[in-house]
């Protein structure tokens, strides 16, 4: 008797068997991973036995219908069927045999239509509802709001509009709201989101939302991280906040947040280890509360309107290793060094665009920055205005000089190469990119690139970053390049021809972007076959 098939990562190919359906007594499938393409064989789903189908990150296509409403009501509770190739409407007829659903992620796919507004009575114990990264329009059904246990409810990365319906807000078992990069409008109702007490994860970043953030934010106490970066919210900090004290994570950038920091006691947040306040209103001066926040990593300050000195205080923060000060009023650049090189970990320091009229000072000042691996003095940011995802034409510049940067034998003298570090300085943080470098100026350790010991770039992946516009042809430098991954983004063009006939490329995934092009003009010996999905469709 077969009740468990595990055969995730192994390599499979072609479509799935029907006959996996005539297993009666098989609970759970498990065929994730894998090159797995055609359709989802409906006697898998609509099993009377099986309890958690997962499939994903395969190939498979085509749309969920052809279940008829008279279907009986299936024991299913996991289906995972991310990362795969799924178009179409979710069709109704589907939630009414889901009565026993309690997890489903269709998350990278591209469902269209608007997300199903009779989920919530058809599947009554749904706990974790993943919708992200698709294509799903129109507003938040308010039918969401009756689903009474439901813990996890993601939907970023779609086309959805509107605002946060009331009834959303009667979910108090709610942990993970997560709508990002979508086009949802008005104000954080402060009456009605206390009642999310169970909140763990806030993302409504990159949206139109407007307003300022409530007071009421403080009864949140479980919120550990808080994403609201990339809208049109504005006013003060709350001094409520702090009274979320297990906050980890706070990105409020490219906002119109304004008002003195200093009234804001950051003291209470002994868990705080990322706050990015980039390109707000911020004025005054850095306040001393900050420096309780010992567990601190990552500090962006750029782009507001702060002044005066750095205080000593800085060197309490003991784990900081970003550091973006940059594009405010700051002045004493002589003090301002001689405190920050007893930030011992300090790896990144961004702080130009201050110490207006100021000289430097003599270079025996900067002894003591041993793990600084790219300083930044003098170059702005390279985009203070870009919002939605991060401008391509940056990015294959970097990886274009990445790979003269990764080569051994790289004719590039000392003062290019350390132009090129400043440019790429500008491009680590608003790219998800945190760069980093040696201090010989020649090896990389960038997330997401990773580099032989020879120091040739070998893999590149940069899977649901953002990016958008075309792929560069430059990308043809990285020759020793083995795995390249750009899923999952908004690519558009055509796809470089280099690429596919590279000598050492043996994985490309350019598949979830908008590429376009006539694969004909491509060698024979490269082309998709015509008997499965190519993936450069998307």
């Amino acid at each position: 008797m077969i009740t468990n098939i595990f055969l995730a990562a192994k390599g499979l190919e072609g479509p799935i068997s029907q006959s996996l359906g005539i297993l009666a007594e098989l609970q759970y499938l498990d065929l994730s991973h894998n090159s797995l393409y055609g359709a989802l064989p409906l006697e898998l789903v609509s099993s009377s036995s099986m309890i958690i189908l997962d499939v994903s990150f395969n190939q498979l296509n085509g749309t969920l219908g052809g279940l008829s409403s008279s279907t009986p009501s299936w024991p299913l509770q996991v289906l995972n069927i991310s990362s795969n190739l799924f178009i179409g409407e979710f069709p109704s007829s589907m939630w009414k045999t889901m009565a026993n659903l309690v997890t489903l992620n269709a998350s990278n796919n591209s469902f269209t239509g608007q997300i199903p507004t009779q989920l919530c009575n058809t599947s009554p114990f749904i706990t974790v509802l993943d919708l992200s990264f698709n294509k799903f329009s129109g507003s938040i059904p308010p039918g969401l709001g009756d689903c009474s246990m439901l813990r996890e409810l993601r939907a970023g990365y779609n086309n959805i509009s509107g605002t946060l319906p009331d009834e959303l807000f009667n979910v108090t078992s709610l942990e993970y709201l997560s709508f990002p990069n979508n086009g949802l409008g008005g104000v954080l109702d402060s009456a009605r989101i206390v009642s999310l007490r169970n909140l763990v994860t806030l993302d409504l970043a990159e949206n139109i939302l407007s307003g300022k953030i409530p007071k009421s934010i403080g009864h949140l106490q479980r919120l550990e991280e808080l994403h609201l970066n990339n809208n049109n919210m504005s006013g003060e900090l709350p001094s409520t906040l702090s009274n979320c004290t297990n906050l980890i994570t706070i990105d409020l950038k490219i906002n119109h947040f304004s008002g003195e920091l200093t009234k804001f006691n950051f003291s209470n947040l002994p868990n705080l280890r990322t706050l990015d306040l980039y390109l707000n209103d911020f004025n005054n001066t850095v306040p001393d509360s900050i420096y309780s926040c010992s567990n601190l990593i990552a500090l962006r300050l750029s782009s507001n309107k702060l002044d005066g000195q750095l205080s000593p205080r800085i060197g309490d923060l003991k784990s900081l290793s970003f550091l973006s000060l940059d594009t405010n009023f700051f002045r004493n650049i002589t003090n301002a060094l001689h405190i920050l090189k007893n930030s011992r970990n300090l790896t990144t320091l961004l702080i130009g665009g201050n110490f207006k009229g100021e000289l430097m000072p003599n270079d025996d000042i900067f002894d003591g920055f041993e793990n600084l691996q790219f300083p930044e003095k003098t170059m702005q940011p390279l985009s203070h205005t870009h919002r939605k995802g991060f401008p391509t034409a940056f990015f294959s510049l970097a990886l274009a000089l990445l790979a003269y940067l990764a080569c051994p034998t790289s004719s590039c003298t000392e003062q290019e190469k350390s132009s090129l570090l400043q440019l790429l300085a500008g491009l680590s943080w608003d790219g998800g990119l945190m760069a980093s470098w040696r201090s010989d100026l020649d090896c990389c350790r960038w997330e997401g690139i990773t580099c032989s010991p020879n120091r040739t770039v070998t893999d590149v992946s940069l899977a649901s970053r953002g990016l958008e516009g075309s792929i560069s042809p430059f990308l043809c430098n990285l020759t020793g390049l083995l795995r390249l991954n750009l899923s999952g983004n908004s690519l558009s063009g055509g796809l470089p021809l280099g690429l596919v006939q590279s000598s050492s490329i043996i994985v490309l995934d350019v598949s979830f972007n908008s590429l376009t092009g006539d694969l004909s003009e491509l060698p024979s010996s490269t082309a998709a076959s015509p008997d499965r999905p190519d993936p450069t469709s998307e």
